[in-house]
């Protein structure tokens, strides 16, 4: 990477994202869930009482939005390991090939807005506070800008479908964090929406894809379903004690964890409402850290080259485990995946993420209503047997074996 394109170390307006919170917000008296709602602190698997919240606040990642970004994002991604900025470099090659640009924090202005409008014409006083977990807005500032507003009751959702550490409770810790950098600690409430994998509006969009893909593949002369065609359904590799630990440890999920089971069992869906009879499979992708450290697998493209042999002629890449078109999904999928099935003379579609959906906006809109009504378990949608998913996340859930537990909002410590 020549040096004129690294840009500065810090660029202009910078701000480090918060430190970790040293303690999660006290409990109060006969609860079990810190900084809750009266409808959640004692702690049950699903609230079931209507509750009047005053504001949400929609959780991201967050990306760098120039080259000069780029490091410090990166800074903010691997905070607390130690990693020098020469190695970063080493990793940043997919944000410079995009001119140091992550899409994801425009995506998520603009699911910001589809929110708003769905709320609006719901007649719901519910504004959306967007923050991020690794660059600015933080979540921090969401937090301090609702209260600013007055808005202090407030409800969670966080732009990421599945139970892992980094895909839910690290979310949790964040708003700890946010609570204790603010110093709202007693003065905010904050519940959290269910992970929504199995949710009916989340799963639509990728139903509505693959039929898509189909149709394409049907004008290229590919109708043999069955015999030539296979369907990966891609999600971001996670480390395998991670995935073991992810979901409530009373539920004895195995291997791979609620993570893993989750995707099966939505992708077993997806397939059973398109009943196109295509082979498929679960593939991982994005895979980092040392190579010792044993992660999910196959990754997608090893997957890929096996489908030849096969007798496949296409393939069609789901991002199933993505919500929006990440930087994951450009690099890893659009550049990396699609450039070995060329190789490999197969025919490759990626089918859409969510993004803005009108399916999966209004369905994010309905799991907020879902806790402003209080609905009954038996009475929120969910299309697989392991849902509907928990309001409050049980003791122990998705632990960091690097980390441990740290301290946490929506769930029941550890």
């Amino acid at each position: 990477m020549m040096a004129e394109n690294i840009g500065r170390s810090v660029p202009e307006g910078f701000r480090p994202k918060p430190p970790r919170a040293s303690s999660a917000p006290a409990l109060g008296e006969g609860c079990r869930v810190p900084a809750a709602t009266p409808a959640t602190c004692a702690g049950d698997a699903h609230a079931t009482t209507p509750v009047a919240y005053d504001g949400v606040l929609l959780l991201g990642f967050g990306g760098p939005e120039g080259q000069d970004d780029v490091i410090p994002f990166l800074r903010n991604v691997t905070a607390g390991r130690g990693i020098p900025d020469e190695r970063l470099e080493e990793v940043a090659h997919h944000y410079r090939h995009f001119g140091g640009v992550s899409p994801i924090n425009d995506h998520n202005r603009e699911l910001k807005a589809a929110l708003d409008a769905e709320l609006a014409a719901r007649g719901l006083d519910l504004p959306v506070y967007w923050g991020n977990r690794n660059w600015m807005p933080y979540v921090a500032d969401a937090l301090q800008d609702a209260a600013d507003a007055g808005r202090t009751r407030l409800l969670a959702i966080a732009t990421s479908a599945y139970s892992s550490y980094s895909s839910c409770r690290q979310y949790r810790e964040d708003l700890a964090d946010a609570v204790e950098a603010t110093g709202l600690a007693g003065r905010v409430e904050i519940d959290k929406v269910r992970q929504f994998f199995d949710h009916p509006g989340f799963v639509a969009p990728f139903v509505d894809g693959i039929r898509a893909a189909v149709a394409e593949l049907a004008e290229r002369g590919i109708t043999d379903l069955e015999r030539e065609v296979e369907v990966l359904f891609s999600t971001h590799s996670i480390p395998d004690s991670d995935a073991d630990r992810s979901g409530p440890p009373e539920r004895e999920f195995g291997p791979g964890g609620a993570y893993v089971a989750q995707h099966l069992a939505v992708a077993e869906q997806i397939m059973a409402q398109l009943g196109i009879g295509s082979a498929w499979q679960l593939v991982y992708q994005s895979r980092s850290g040392p190579p010792q450290v044993p992660w999910l697998e196959p990754d997608i493209n090893d997957a890929l080259q096996e489908l030849p042999g096969r007798g496949r002629r296409a393939v069609l890449i789901v991002p199933l485990g993505f919500v929006s078109d990440h930087m994951e999904v450009l690099w890893d999928l659009d550049t990396e995946a699609l450039e070995t099935a060329d190789e490999l003379g197969l025919v490759a579609l990626r089918t859409a993420t969510p993004g803005t959906h009108p399916a999966y906006v209004a369905g994010l809109v309905d799991l907020m209503e879902e806790r402003l009504r209080g609905t009954a378990p038996d009475e929120r949608p969910h299309v697989t047997d392991l849902g509907p998913w928990y309001d409050v996340c049980r003791p122990g859930c998705c632990e960091n074996k690097r980390l441990g537990f740290q301290p946490a909002l929506a769930g029941i410590a550890p």
